[in-house]
């Protein structure tokens, strides 16, 4: 369910901005910052491009391009 949220100008500024290189809504680039944010504070020894590289790779087996990595 869509929620209204203030924001400050400067982080709609940037939004808007980023949302236009990567091709994203501007809601759609604050949600993907919130999901970085949480992810790195829920793993602060994890590096980001990692975290990216992780997401990528979840997106590519959802898309069935490879196969996922079985651990033992």
């Amino acid at each position: 369910m869509p929620t209204a949220v203030k924001i400050s100008n400067e982080l709609f500024e940037k939004a808007k901005i980023q949302s236009k290189v990567f091709k994203r809504s501007i809601a759609g680039q604050i949600e993907y910052w919130a999901k970085i944010g949480q992810i790195i504070e829920e793993n602060p020894d994890l590096p980001l491009p990692f975290i990216q590289n992780v997401l990528i790779g979840k997106e590519q087996i959802k898309a069935g391009q490879g196969t996922p990595y079985v651990f033992g």
